[in-house]
């Protein structure tokens, strides 16, 4: 079972109203892909503390943020730095890939 927040369409614009880091997974369920995503974004969140949010978007649940988004595959985790959309990945990656691109963003942060 995944610790991640799941927000709607009101938490997420109070999230992009923050500075920061945040990534968002959005995926559904019944996701084969985004149920092996979910533990290594876990883990990935718990590394970060509260340097960066890691948060879950339910498709099915928020259909109008997905859309917003033109998620067309799942999952798609898309990070944003201070509200703005800076990377999109779509379909399963490896960790690093994650990690590399928040690390990324957060020292382009402390610059």
């Amino acid at each position: 079972m995944s610790s991640l927040q799941t927000i709607n369409k009101v938490e997420y614009e109070e999230m992009m109203a923050k500075k920061g880091v945040v990534a968002i997974e959005f995926g559904t369920a019944w996701c084969p892909p985004c149920k092996t995503l979910l533990p290594i974004l876990d883990q990935l969140a718990a590394g970060y503390g509260s340097s960066a949010s890691i948060v879950k978007v339910d498709c099915e649940e928020s259909p109008e943020l997905a859309a917003s988004f033109g998620i067309m595959g799942m999952p798609t985790v898309i990070v944003f730095r201070d509200g703005e959309p800076v990377d999109k990945l779509v379909g399963l990656r490896p960790g690093e890939a994650y990690k590399s691109i928040i690390d990324r963003l957060l020292q382009d942060q402390a610059v």
